[in-house]
């Protein structure tokens, strides 16, 4: 389907998602982010992309939630509001294909919330992240959750009550993301990583993606008990098979997807 306010193309086996409303500071207005929930939607379901980018156009990243749409509504529309933003997130990591956000600006509130939330990040290296919202008397509470998840405790608290904002090199440091590039490499480095995901059986990439989420929050016994149940699976599947054979016959594996 068409999209106003992003763009989807694809390149080989890559689906590159792209923020589209550079006037707005890519702001996450409702209609963009159903967008999005309908884009990952129909990329879930393509069994020949492998791997996926988001990527914002302009010099933002995203600035989050588009406060024009925060005043003066009722209960039901600000509840409406940010049920669509958590569907987004779930919907990003309940995907079979890794998400790699491509940072090439700030990224805030609900934006640095979204770059959190993908699988793998890189950032241009002039990159800056912020939870601001405790300045203009809206806690980033739905933010927290992946912040805190991604940098812990005690460095979530310190942007989560300063609204100071991180460097890309810092965000680095804390986890948010895996790498600072200059801007120049940014796009180079975001495709070569994701090309470098897409090489093995999408398969396997999906049934690790699923239990890295279902496991990562459970206690260790629990942990051990659901991972060793899904790597028994996973040692049936074909791709499994032919990844071992291939390995212990020094050829390169034939994927089927299977």
């Amino acid at each position: 389907m068409p999209y106003q306010d992003l763009r989807l193309t694809v390149e080989a086996s890559v689906a590159v998602v792209t923020l589209n409303r550079p006037a707005r500071r890519n702001a996450l207005s409702l209609q963009l982010m159903l967008e999005l929930i309908d884009c990952f939607g129909e990329i879930e379901r393509d069994r020949s992309i492998h791997s996926v980018i988001l990527a914002a156009e302009g010099q933002v990243f995203s600035s989050g939630h588009d406060l024009s749409e925060m005043t003066g509504r009722t209960v039901s529309e600000y509840r409406r509001v940010f049920d669509v933003c958590a569907t987004l997130m779930t919907r990003i990591q309940s995907i079979p294909q890794p998400v790699i956000a491509e940072v090439q600006g700030i990224a805030t509130a609900a934006g640095c919330q979204l770059v959190a939330t993908c699988d793998l990040a890189i950032a241009a290296e002039h990159a800056a992240f912020a939870t601001p919202g405790v300045r203009i008397g809206l806690f980033c509470t739905t933010p927290m959750v992946a912040l805190s998840r991604a940098i812990g405790r005690k460095r979530a608290m310190h942007m989560l009550l300063t609204g100071e904002s991180i460097s890309a090199p810092t965000a680095v440091e804390w986890g948010l993301i895996n790498a600072a590039v200059p801007a120049v490499e940014l796009r180079s480095a975001t495709r070569k990583l994701a090309a470098r995901v897409a090489e093995a059986s999408s398969l396997t990439v999906a049934i690790g993606k699923q239990a890295y989420y279902a496991q990562i929050d459970l206690d260790q016994p629990k942990a051990y008990a659901y991972a060793k149940e899904v790597m028994t699976s996973n040692s049936l599947a074909a791709d499994a098979q032919e990844g071992i054979s291939a390995f212990l016959e020094k050829r390169v594996p034939c994927w089927s997807g299977e």
